[in-house]
């Protein structure tokens, strides 16, 4: 892997001090105060934890996604099934994708070598849904293959439905689990990992900048990726390192890429000094010749919730065979859908978020997979009602059968869920408003 280029932050030393100490009061701040906040740091020469906040708990990954979709074309490239100069087509789905996108026109095409630099730079989502149907015959069917990689890693709490990141009630994650994701971009592919510290890309005409605006300003960034739904808040994954020592962190729910870039720099400020100067060696297997060679001496898994080995890849894209689903628990897909920062380890995910005031039900049903699809289809289908609506189920049992409320929350007075409830109800879908 190059090594990192160092230098000293652009901005004065107590403009960085007083970013450093908000970002401090923001990380230490009630719960309330930001309850998509979630935050870890790995030391990346020994994989110990060394800062965790709400790192379990799920959260959308937003662009973060396309770790994984550069992951998985850095393992083509590996195997030799594309090349640098191989071609990918824009599909009609593929350039239909909302920004950030690169704006290329179906049935045109880009290189390998420039959808990564597309992917790490501008964050384009038609790029991404591009690779997707390059790899995997359908985006749909790359979110699968996606899915399946990140479990043979152990990201047991991600679920992808798409390439890009775009919003999807389904595609959660941790922030434990793009940490993982980090480490093996970083262990995996060194030879490649240099292009998660690319400042700028030229396509066309125009040229982009890299969303991560660490890069060059802060001592040891040489990477990774930035993210940002409505529904995610400011995402973050950063590599570091200084010397002997390494790390890699990541930043979830900020409330705006400022307190985000603040909150990240403070954690490096004051984590990267204390990580190991002496590896343990690679917290992966290594790969040697094709073969995947087991190595001793790894953390506790109580030191080290890192990737598992690389897993053995097959020929080609169609002969895929995807492991089976980790159930991702349909109540932490609901608390997903409005993270709550409990602090809680992975075994307290279930634990549902309880909204209070006036809420919206809209169906009550005996399968929570059932609901939550009619839960994502009454939104769309709502439109405006519900846009700002939160979206959640609440189970009950009656005459020994457990059934699964559908309701909608966020809307503040007795009138406004009436008034929502009346639209829903001129647009065929039945409700009605309670307080709880």
């Amino acid at each position: 892997m190059r090594s990192a280029f160092f230098c000293l932050p652009r901005f004065p030393f107590v403009s960085f001090l007083m970013a450093v100490a908000f970002a401090l009061l923001q990380m230490h701040a009630p719960a309330n105060a930001n309850s998509k906040y979630a935050a870890i740091v790995i030391d990346a020469s020994t994989g110990k934890v060394l800062h965790s906040s709400a790192a379990d708990a799920p959260r959308y990954p937003a662009s973060l996604t396309k770790m994984m979709t550069l992951y998985m074309v850095f393992e083509a490239l590996d195997d030799k099934r594309i090349s640098k100069k191989s071609r990918i087509r824009i599909s009609k789905h593929a350039a239909s994708q909302p920004p950030s996108k690169l704006g290329i026109k179906p049935g045109r095409s880009i290189t390998v070598e420039n959808a990564i630099y597309a992917l790490v730079t501008k964050s384009a989502n038609d790029v991404a849904a591009a690779v997707g149907e390059f790899l995997g015959g359908s985006e749909s069917g790359f979110a699968r293959m996606m899915t399946a990689k990140a479990h043979q890693l152990g990201m047991r709490s991600t679920t992808f439905q798409n390439a890009s990141g775009l919003p999807n009630s389904r595609q959660v994650t941790s922030a434990r689990d793009m940490a993982t994701l980090g480490l093996a971009l970083r262990e995996h592919f060194p030879h490649y990992y240099k292009y998660f510290s690319t400042r700028s890309f030229a396509y066309g005409k125009r040229r982009y900048g890299n969303h991560n605006r660490l890069l060059g300003r802060v001592s040891g960034v040489d990477g990774i990726k930035t993210g940002y739904t409505r529904a995610s808040g400011y995402n973050l994954v950063t590599s570091a390192t200084k010397g002997k020592r390494r790390i890699v962190a990541v930043v979830m729910g900020g409330r705006s890429g400022k307190s985000r870039n603040a909150a990240m720099t403070a954690l490096i400020g004051k984590y990267l000094p204390r990580a190991s100067k002496r590896s343990r060696g690679p917290l992966l297997a290594a790969r040697k010749g094709g073969a995947t060679v087991a190595v001793a001496s790894l953390p506790t898994a109580k030191e080290a919730p890192v990737p598992e080995p690389r897993p053995v890849k097959l020929a080609t894209a169609s002969a895929y065979v995807p492991t089976p689903k980790a159930r991702v628990p349909e109540e932490a897909i609901e608390k997903a859908v409005d993270p709550v920062k409990t602090g809680a380890t992975a075994k307290d995910d279930r634990l549902k978020p309880k909204p209070s005031g006036w809420v919206v039900q809209v169906a009550s049903l005996p399968s929570e997979s059932e609901a939550l699809e009619f839960m994502d289809r009454t939104k769309r289908k709502a439109g405006p009602a519900l846009a700002s609506a939160t979206g959640f189920t609440e189970t009950f049992e009656k005459n020994g059968t457990v059934y699964h409320r559908v309701r909608f929350a966020g809307f503040g007075s007795k009138d406004r869920a009436w008034k929502a409830c009346s639209t829903l109800k001129r647009r065929d879908i039945a409700c009605y408003a309670v307080a709880r």
